[in-house]
């Protein structure tokens, strides 16, 4: 059945990241067959373009295996779609080809890291297995490959994985012999193996095999005729790239293919209109923010997700882990601290950002932030010189991940600042104040609470969890003077918040007594002057890990 004659409701299929299942199925599909023009045009060797886990990385790689591949008949599946209006159609079916996604090379252990890579390169092998089945290919050749295909199957590390490391270049080589043309390789999520191996203690003991495996494969292989991988991070130091004369770096501040992964606003609104549904501000807020080149660009796991729930949730924290950003966080400690702080308490910050090396490369701070940016966990909203940039999160639902790391970095459980900050919302604040004292006495001992400031910046810390019901500011001028911490509520049924902050070294003095100066500062200040509704007034009065509360409830007129 051609593409065209199917009718019926519009379906979402959810984590389909084949290109040709997904046409074929009939779902839903954001055309991004731009992105083949644009790879053809450039005419990079190898392209290395960075993006973050789950913005369509794994279906554009097999779009783009399925236009190339010599050995498909692929016109159905792009039927309707850009590519076929330009001059580029001529392109497709026309090369042989080699598609791996590294995207599920996890695991706790270099031997399983090495089946898995096995397996990924077998699955070629077998597509290919006519070439020396059917003796397509030299005597030589065919039993070299035949050698190595059967060492992919050994459920242990083939040959201490040398013939993991030579099977791609001798793959190319046959192709180009068999088909007069040289290959493309596509290679998704090349970083994978490298990250999990540093994150689970093997990394030296897989290394040589993933950098020869790739470097041989992309430098002075006379086979290729390009390549592109995806990844998150630029893994630079193992001389996989090194000595490549035509390299295109893209990362997520490049303007190459800055509207191909991700979907635009113009995208997002048509989908969401074939579903029923509205692009409101409330989806804006909540999978908007991020910025490619000069494209703003929504998650498009998180809008594929609303789509077919209907409902406005976290999608896209809870695909993934963010376990080197955790360690590094807790690596880097006093460090990372400030700019992290400002950031929280701004909802910027500008620094310098590297990105020409992972960071377990290269464990600096500059390098951490550059991990940040490129998996999305911030945004560059303005690039300055000298590789600095206005970093910020990009929306709601990116601040929803904050909390998770928040509570690394503050070394406070996630479950106890969610169930202080419920009964804060509740307006229970005697519960509110019971959790808030449980939390500072099990602060860890890094946390020096010597001044006013130590308590301000820990609760606006925590205050990461109240950023999808409450607009979080800090040290703004309001009424006559400057607030600590205001929560304005962005919904009704939700009150607004005031908070001020009082600290003593004072044995003698009563903290209740200090909690209601801090109260009465708020009402001699008008620091509530902007704010309309239901306003809950805190005064926090400290002195070390001992805290007393007092609250006052007002309501001001609209």
């Amino acid at each position: 059945m051609r593409l065209t004659e199917r009718q019926g409701k519009i379906r979402m299929g959810i984590g389909i990241e084949n290109y040709r299942e997904m046409r074929e199925k009939g779902n839903y599909y954001v055309d991004k067959t731009r992105l083949i023009a644009e790879y053809l045009e450039a005419e990079d060797k190898v392209t290395l373009l960075m993006r973050p886990r789950r913005f369509g990385k794994t279906l554009n790689m097999s779009m783009l295996a399925e236009f190339f591949d010599i050995t498909k008949d692929s016109a159905d599946i792009f039927e309707g779609t850009e590519i076929l209006g330009t001059k580029w159609v001529s392109e497709m079916n026309q090369y042989p080809v080699i598609s791996l996604s590294f995207a599920n090379a996890r695991g706790d252990s270099e031997d399983f890291l090495f089946r898995f890579l096995a397996s990924e390169v077998r699955k070629e092998y077998m597509r290919y297995e006519f070439l020396w089945e059917e003796k397509k290919v030299s005597e030589n050749m065919g039993r070299e490959l035949s050698k190595i295909y059967d060492s992919l199957w050994n459920r242990e590390k083939p040959d201490g994985g040398d013939n993991i490391a030579e099977s791609l270049t001798e793959l190319c080589s046959a192709l180009e012999w068999y088909y007069g043309k040289k290959v493309k390789v596509f290679i998704d999520e090349y970083d994978t193996p490298f990250i999990q191996a540093m994150i689970g203690g093997f990394y030296r003991k897989v290394r040589p095999v993933l950098s020869s495996m790739l470097g041989s494969l992309l430098k002075g292989n006379p086979s290729l005729e390009s390549a592109y991988l995806t990844g998150i991070q630029r893994v630079a130091k193992e001389n996989i790239f090194s000595g490549l004369k035509n390299l295109a770096v893209c990362d997520v501040n490049s303007p190459e293919y800055a509207d191909c992964f991700g979907f635009t606003e113009e995208e997002t609104k048509k989908l969401l209109e074939a579903c029923g549904l509205e692009l409101s501000e409330k989806v804006r807020q909540m999978y908007d923010g991020y910025r490619f080149g000069d494209n703003h660009i929504y998650n498009p796991w998180s809008v594929v997700y609303y789509a077919r729930r209907k409902r406005l949730e976290p999608f896209w924290v809870n695909t993934g882990e963010n376990g080197l950003i955790r360690s590094a966080m807790e690596e880097l400690g006093e460090e990372f601290r400030p700019g992290y702080e400002e950031l929280i308490e701004n909802g910027k910050y500008s620094t310098e950002v590297k990105m020409d090396n992972s960071y377990y490369e290269v464990r600096d701070v500059e390098t951490l932030w550059g991990l940040l940016l490129s998996s999305g966990m911030v945004t560059a909203e303005k690039i300055l010189e000298d590789g600095e940039c206005i970093l910020r999160v990009p929306n709601q639902e990116v601040m929803r991940a904050f909390r998770a790391l928040t509570s690394i970095y503050l070394g406070i459980r996630e479950g106890d600042m969610s169930q202080m900050f419920l009964r804060l919302i509740e307006k229970k604040v005697e519960a509110f104040t019971d959790g808030y004292r449980r939390i500072l006495k099990t602060l860890p001992s890094y946390h020096d609470l010597k001044e006013e400031n130590s308590y301000h910046m820990m609760m606006l810390g925590m205050c990461t969890f109240l950023s999808r019901d409450y607009e979080v500011k800090s040290n703004r001028e309001a009424g006559k003077g400057r607030y600590d911490i205001a929560l304005k509520a962005r919904w009704k049924d939700h009150p607004n918040i005031i908070m001020e902050f009082k600290y003593t070294r004072d044995e003698k003095k009563d903290l209740s007594e200090l909690a209601e100066e801090a109260l009465e500062q708020i009402r001699e200040k008008d620091y509530m002057a902007e704010m309309r509704g239901e306003v809950l007034c805190i005064g926090l009065g400290h002195r070390g890990k001992e805290v007393e509360v007092q609250y006052r409830e007002i309501t001001k007129v609209v």
